[in-house]
């Protein structure tokens, strides 16, 4: 078996769907991650989050949120991008 291989008998981790709604908008095609969880999906759309507002100076970006679902198309949360801001650094989500 190669190294990175995962047996065939373990389920495949969930796939989430992050997408950035900027007033009604969806600007951009969803993002789509595999993670073991719905907590891992709330630290991937905080880096995200992070990441955009740093590489950014549009100012709409204050007002929007990520919406992440999952594979059923359900809503797993909604993270706004000003939430990000008043956390701190390392600072942890909600436990699923």
């Amino acid at each position: 078996m190669h190294p990175f291989a995962q047996p065939t008998d373990e389920a495949p981790m969930p796939r989430y769907a992050f997408t950035v709604i900027i007033d009604t908008d969806a600007p951009a095609e969803p993002y789509i991650r595999s993670l073991d969880d719905a907590d891992a999906a709330w630290e991937a759309a905080r880096a995200m989050i992070v990441d955009l507002m740093t590489a950014s100076a549009d100012p709409r970006l204050l007002s929007a949120i990520m919406v992440v679902t999952d594979e059923a198309d359900e809503i797993v949360f909604e993270f706004p991008f000003s939430e990000a801001l008043n956390l701190p650094a390392g600072g942890t989500g909600p436990v699923h």
